[in-house]
């Protein structure tokens, strides 16, 4: 066997025991929330093929998924996914059939996408049939980490019954309590900045697939997909961050100092209802127990580091993109405090993370060197000595805010400037080198 057929023996071998971990791990999270007596990942993916679903997330995948089509077979997807789903609209209709709020129509582009891998297996060879079936899988990629990340939230809730709120919130007196401020800054300014804020807070994913389409724009043309592109920045990011969910539990200040959101949680379950009106009061922090509903997904605040990945990604792009891109951001950061669901230190710490994970991304993909290895230790030391120091030191930073904020500052724009020099220093590198002028011949 030749170098390159053993190592394309050897891919497909991989491939195939990444396939084989993620089915596990799915058949995993499916038993774990039947236990909680909720369906899983599983049950609610086959669910979506007959009932009504959350169009956002499906129809989102279905644009990612057509980047490999051409523009005849996207409209022709396109139109059988409306089409679908309204038939199905229709047949609920008459027969009476109520859907759950949000849920009305996404069936049509699930079965679009499934009814593509099958062409891809029976009516297309070699690198069409690849580059098809990479195509469907990075759509139905989008539906699953929905559906797995809806589970590992219920899991977070049912198996961390205490959470590290009083920690945090004490940390976050070396930063001035930013939710509390932007708290009042909202309330003050509602209806207008709250829909918005809820807009962009809650249409992150649609942001995401925007950019992530113009990234993959050419891919039908070129028959191939990029080395890196946000789509791989956004699943590593929600892959990695639950996990630290499960260490570090944190509900956020408007469930444990406030009246909780959206239903769940409440002032009998807050340590006092303060947010966002009465300042914070410097006190020993302790775990405290919270109810079994409420995602304990606060530390890192991961809206922030996907709204990270967005502005980096844009910043090659058209400027309407590059101002969207911003304008996501800052609006982002802006909802997370102003809504009470993060405090300022989830957002110190999700900036952290979401460079760290796209410099490690990066330099997997261009081959790892010296300033690479650099930029993942130093943000991965920055991240874990932000988390002991929220769990470890906050009545100091509570106690000491004109030392300790600074430094948090100071250690979150280090991993920003170790980034930026380092992605230029990349790019300068890859650049072609200027045309030479050709020699002239000396004058006889």
């Amino acid at each position: 066997m030749t170098s390159w057929g053993a190592w394309r023996h050897w891919r497909a071998m991989l491939w195939i025991a990444a396939g084989v971990v993620a089915f596990g791990f799915l058949v995993a999270l499916e038993i774990a929330a039947r236990r909680y007596g909720e369906p899983g990942p599983i049950t609610n993916q086959v669910k979506a093929l007959f009932f009504a679903a959350k169009p956002g997330p499906l129809y989102g995948g279905l644009v990612l998924m057509m980047v490999v089509l051409t523009w005849r077979q996207r409209f022709i997807a396109a139109g059988a996914a409306i089409g679908i789903d309204s038939v199905l609209l229709l047949v609920r209709w008459a027969a009476g059939i109520e859907a759950a709020e949000g849920e009305f129509f996404g069936t049509g582009a699930l079965w679009v996408m499934l009814g593509f891998a099958v062409v891809a297996v029976t009516r297309r060879t070699g690198g069409e049939r690849a580059l098809l079936l990479k195509g469907v899988g990075l759509g139905l990629l989008l539906v699953a980490a929905r559906k797995i990340g809806d589970t590992w939230l219920l899991i977070t809730s049912k198996t961390r019954p205490t959470v590290l709120d009083q920690y945090v919130a004490m940390a976050d007196h070396a930063l001035g309590n930013p939710s509390w401020l932007a708290g009042r800054l909202v309330e003050a300014t509602d209806p207008v900045s709250s829909h918005v804020l809820q807009l962009v807070y809650g249409q992150l994913a649609v942001a995401a697939v925007v950019v992530a389409a113009y990234q993959l724009r050419n891919v039908a043309a070129e028959r191939r997909f990029p080395k890196h592109h946000l789509v791989r920045t956004f699943l590593v990011i929600g892959l990695l961050g639950p996990g630290i969910y499960m260490l570090f539990p944190v509900v956020g200040p408007v469930f444990a100092y406030g009246p909780g959101a959206s239903g769940t949680g409440g002032v009998e379950w807050a340590a006092a209802d303060l947010w966002p009106h009465t300042p914070l009061p410097i006190t020993a922090p302790a775990p405290m127990t919270y109810d079994g509903i409420t995602p304990r997904n606060c530390m890192p605040s991961l809206h922030t580091a996907w709204a990270v990945a967005i502005f980096i990604h844009t910043r090659r792009a058209p400027r309407m993109l590059r101002f969207a891109g911003t304008f996501w951001l800052v609006a982002t950061l802006a909802a997370t405090l102003g809504f009470g669901y993060h405090y300022g230190v989830d957002l110190v710490a999700g900036v952290v993370f979401a460079l760290t994970i796209e410099a490690a991304l990066r330099s997997f993909e261009r081959g790892w060197d010296r300033r690479g290895v650099q930029l993942l230790v130093h943000g991965t030391t920055v991240f874990v000595a932000l988390l002991v120091s929220y769990r470890y030191l906050p009545m100091r930073m509570a106690g000491h805010p004109e030392v300790f904020g600074p430094l948090l500052i100071l250690a979150m724009a280090s991993v920003i400037l170790g980034y930026v020099r380092t992605t230029r220093l990349w790019e300068s590198t890859l650049a072609p080198a200027a045309p030479q002028p050709e020699p002239q011949p000396e004058p006889v």
